[in-house]
Order: C-alpha cells, then sequence, then structure tokens
C-alpha cells in the first residue's frame, strides 16, 4: 500500500502545472518609478526580471508575497555611496544601505578604488583582505568572487589618477604626466566605470586647474561617461563653481551631475535659488545637467578641511607635523578667523564650535568626543578649544557634521525635476564605528517620512521617481530603476505609514524601519523585515 501511494504522488505531483514565476508580489500599490500615480497590481519575477505587472493573483509562483496595504516600488539608487570597500571587507555594513531600500549604490568622490599603484594600494584600509588589485577590471573581479548584496556602479577618481601620477603636492602636470593620467581614465572607462568624478576642496583634487579636469572629461566623453563633481566651492562661491562645472561638461561634451548640492553657510542660503535657476538655465539651453543633494542641514566633512587646502601642498603628513607648534597654530588661527576666499567652514558655521558635531576620530584621540561638539570636546578634555580643534585635526581621521544648511534650500531643490538623492556616506556596520553621519543608516527613509509623509514638500510618486529611474537615467543603466517588463527585477515592498528613520545625531547607529521585503536581482535580501544571506548584487559595468 505504501509503495502505491507513494506512486500516485509522484504521478499527481507530475501532473500539476510548475509554477510560472519564481516570485509573485499580490495586491500591492505598485509605483513603477516614472512619477506616475500608484496603481493597484501584482508583479511577476522569473530568473531576476520583472516578467508580468497587471492581475496576477491566479498565476502559479514558487514564492508569494502579499503586499497588502504596501507600496511595491523600483529599488532605491543612492548616487553617491562612498567607497564600495566595506561591501567585501566587512560584509554586515551592506545592512545600512539595504534597510534604506538601497539596492544599487554609486560608488567613488573624487578618490576611486581602482586605478591603484604601490604606494595608493598599501594606504588602503583593506582589513584581512588579501587581494591585491591595479584596475577596475581586477577589483570588479574581487568584488564578484567575494559576492555582494547590492548592485554597485563605479566611476573613476580625477583626484586618484592625480595621486597615481602626481603624488599628493600641489603640482601642475607636465603634458607627457597628463597623457598619463588620461590614459588611467581611457583604461578605468574600457574596465566599466560610469564616468569621472572629481571632488575640488579636498586635496589633492583641490590643486587640478579646470583645463586639467577638461582633458581628464574628454576621455571619459568619448566613451559616453558623465562627469561627476564635489564643486569647488558650496558656499560663497557656489555660482561660480557651478560655473566651472558647467565649462567642464560644456568643453568636454560630457553630462554634469554635481553632488550634494548646497549652499553653506547663513549668509549664503540664499544663493540655493540662484543657482537652481543656473542649472536650469543650463538645461534649457541643451546641456545634460543634474544634481542630487542629501536630507539634513548638517554636512559631513573631515575636521581638517577647516583648514585651507593650500597648506596640505606638500603633502598631508609634512602639514601635520607642524600643528604642534605653538607659532603655528596662531598664525592658523588668525588665517580660519579672518579670511573668506576658501571654503571656510568655521565661517559656515557661524564662528562657533558648539555647532560643530564629532562623528569619528582618528587613533591616538580620545573616543569619548564622538558625538560632542568640538566646544564640548574642550571642556570634556579640560583643553582650549583650539589646541582640541588642532590636536585633533593633528591626529587623523576625526570626521564632524557641521550645522550649515537650512531646511529651506532642501525644499527648493526637492521640487526641482532634476535632483535626485544620495547618502553621501559608505556602507556602515555600526559594531564596527563609533559614531556616523545618520545619513549613513536613514537617508532615504527620512525623505519618505519628514519630506513626503509628514511635511508633503513633494507627493510619494515623485519622490519615489527621484530615487529610482531619475539617478538610472543619470548613471546610464539600462533596465534599472522602474517596475516594468524586462527591468532587472530590483523591487521594495515597504509600508509607506511606516518607513520611517530611526538614526539621529546623537544615536545615528541605528536602522530604518518599515520595509517588508527587498528583493535584488530577483533574490531576497529582507524578508518579511528580517536580513537573508543573499549575496546577489552585481557590478554594473559602463559599456565601453
Amino acid at each position: 500500500m505504501r509503495t502505491h501511494a507513494i506512486l500516485l504522488a509522484v504521478f499527481l505531483s507530475s501532473c500539476q502545472p510548475s509554477p510560472e514565476y519564481d516570485v509573485l508580489i499580490v495586491n500591492g500599490t505598485v509605483l513603477d518609478g516614472t512619477g506616475a500615480p500608484g496603481a493597484r497590481a501584482d508583479v511577476a519575477i522569473s530568473n531576476g526580471d520583472i516578467v508580468a505587472v497587471g492581475p496576477l493573483a491566479d498565476a502559479g509562483a514558487k514564492l508569494v508575497l502579499d503586499a497588502e496595504g504596501r507600496v511595491v516600488s523600483p529599488g532605491f539608487i543612492d548616487m553617491m555611496g562612498g567607497s564600495s570597500l566595506p561591501l567585501v571587507t566587512d560584509p554586515p555594513s551592506a545592512e545600512s544601505k539595504l534597510r534604506q531600500g538601497i539596492t544599487t549604490m554609486m560608488a567613488g568622490e573624487g578618490g576611486s578604488l581602482a586605478p591603484q599603484n604601490e604606494r595608493t594600494f598599501a594606504e588602503l584600509p583593506r582589513g584581512e583582505l588579501e587581494a591585491k588589485w591595479t584596475s577596475f577590471d581586477e577589483y570588479f573581479s574581487v568584488l564578484e568572487s567575494k559576492g555582494i548584496a547590492l548592485n554597485v556602479v563605479h566611476n573613476v577618481g580625477a583626484e586618484q589618477v592625480r595621486r597615481i601620477v602626481l603624488g599628493d603636492e600641489d603640482v601642475a602636470p607636465t603634458p607627457q604626466q597628463l597623457e598619463a593620467m588620461k590614459t588611467l581614465v581611457e583604461q578605468a572607462m574600457k574596465d566599466g566605470a560610469v564616468g569621472l568624478s572629481t571632488s575640488l576642496i579636498y586635496p589633492p583634487g583641490a590643486y587640478a586647474k579646470t583645463e586639467e579636469i577638461v582633458e581628464l572629461a574628454r576621455v571619459a566623453a568619448r566613451h559616453g561617461g558623465v562627469y561627476f563633481t564635489h564643486m569647488r566651492n558650496e558656499s560663497g562661491g557656489l555660482l561660480e563653481a557651478i560655473g566651472e562645472a558647467l565649462r567642464v561638461g560644456s568643453e568636454a561634451g560630457i553630462p554634469v551631475h554635481i553632488y550634494h548640492l548646497k549652499a553653506a553657510g547663513q549668509e549664503n542660503w540664499p544663493l540655493m535659488e540662484k543657482a537652481l535657476a543656473r542649472i536650469d538655465e543650463a538645461i534649457g539651453s541643451g546641456m545634460d545637467v543634474t544634481a542630487d543633494i542629501y536630507p539634513y542641514v548638517r554636512n559631513g566633512i573631515g575636521l581638517g578641511s577647516f583648514l585651507h587646502p593650500r597648506h596640505y601642498a606638500k603633502g598631508e603628513e609634512a602639514f601635520l607635523a607642524t600643528l604642534s607648534d605653538p607659532k603655528v597654530r596662531e598664525e592658523l588661527r588668525k588665517e580660519v578667523e579672518g579670511t573668506s576666499d576658501w571654503e571656510n567652514w568655521y565661517r559656515h558655521v557661524g564662528k562657533n564650535w558648539a555647532n560643530v558635531l564629532i562623528t569619528e576620530v582618528g587613533p591616538g584621540s580620545d573616543p569619548a568626543v564622538v558625538g560632542l561638539s568640538v566646544q564640548e570636546a574642550a571642556t570634556h578634555l579640560g583643553k582650549d578649544v583650539w589646541d582640541t580643534f588642532f590636536e585633533l585635526v593633528a591626529a587623523r581621521g576625526t570626521g564632524v557634521c557641521p550645522e550649515s544648511m537650512d531646511e529651506a534650500q532642501k525644499h527648493l531643490a526637492m521640487k526641482e525635476p532634476f535632483v535626485a538623492f544620495d547618502n553621501d556616506t559608505q556602507p556602515t556596520n555600526p559594531k564596527s564605528v563609533a559614531s556616523v553621519h545618520p545619513r549613513a543608516f536613514g537617508a532615504f527613509p527620512r525623505i519618505l517620512a519628514k519630506y513626503v509623509r509628514e511635511e508633503k514638500v513633494i507627493p510619494l510618486p515623485e519622490a519615489i521617481r527621484k530615487l529610482t529611474s531619475l539617478p538610472a537615467a543619470i548613471l546610464r543603466l539600462p533596465q534599472r530603476g522602474r517596475i516594468e517588463v524586462g527591468y532587472a527585477a530590483d523591487v521594495i515592498v515597504f509600508d509607506p505609514e511606516r518607513i520611517r528613520d530611526t538614526a539621529t545625531f546623537t544615536e545615528p547607529l541605528s536602522y530604518a524601519v518599515g520595509i517588508d521585503h527587498l528583493l535584488v536581482n530577483g533574490e531576497l535580501v529582507i524578508s518579511d523585515g528580517e536580513m537573508t544571506v543573499a549575496l546577489s548584487g552585481k557590478v554594473l559595468r559602463h559599456p565601453p
């Protein structure tokens, strides 16, 4: 009898139709990423792609997800997610991105993880990672062999190629050196970089003249790349900095994307409206120009950036060694307190160290100052506030969050159709750091909670567009960023009434809530609010 029962079960099983789909998401409100209003629909996924959208509840699937009362949207795309290296050196760091709904991140801002030479590679914080690489092709192989939980797009940093060819000093390249830099950009683009990036307030990137950037951007342009820039000034010289970015775009014949657009410093806040109008004008003239912002009025920066970049002209190590000299400190203090012909962050915070929050410190510094302002750190240490400042700079590794912006400029930027969003922070493991800017854990849910649900600055469909199809278009990612047949199944199922950030400046290491399911290339990386072990992310190479 038992044998007959088994045979009958096998026969009946063979008669059942195979499931039509791998995953079926039913009963949800689909926001497709185009900005269109939400519509009730089901979404079917097979082999990592979206294969059907519509009334599909009667279809079969290996896995059915009930999205009743939830929004189904494309996975979010982080326009500037910092370094991708933590994805392989500290894999739990990916959770900080994934729990925000991020399925794809752009890596790099001036610096980049390739190309490398012996000196630059030795300076990388690689942890126990033994693999070595010199090119993007080799680095991409490291990412793919280790496995990553979300998709990654890379650009090639102008600062990185400058460091390889010229070092860290303030020097201009010879024609031969410039050709060597262009060759490095060429190879990076052939390996799959999406474009060229600059970070023009940080040494040694700050030493590059516009003409040098144009020459490198022309190489990227030949491969269909984009010019991404942290501009030379984000305060009193904002409009001039935008002019330089547009000049690079015009002379190199390349699309321009401006990272974390802002008008820092209270006296400069009115410049945001003029900045947006300047970009609008360029778009109207036929240029391809976009920007992004993050949803906080505090930015994140290295404390050493409070000093003029020219002091680093002979290298950081040489300059920091001078900071123990009281005469040097006095001269630098006078400069910081008195001049404004550069990106003077001390002036931007109202010349008040109480407005500068410490988020991380380097080796040798008292970890107890993390979470305090520089003023509070001085009190804690029993020292003069300026001595505290110089000691924290000299120790290296001190990160701070100056309060430099206002909400009005955030609202203005969010309403512009060409503005996307970014985290401006690398993947972060809360067990590996003492503190960080809360945007590392909460930026995108904060947009949906604070600026969409609570303040109604922009409607939800438009916010989703700015988080999905807009960045996909900027990054030239085909078949990404939309809920549409033939597109990659990077999909979020979230509760629009519950999604929010929990990270604050005093308690920043806290994951966002409200995401029930998250799929990366068709595989669940978050299931019923819990992380899975899936490593379904891909390196998204730009076509050479």
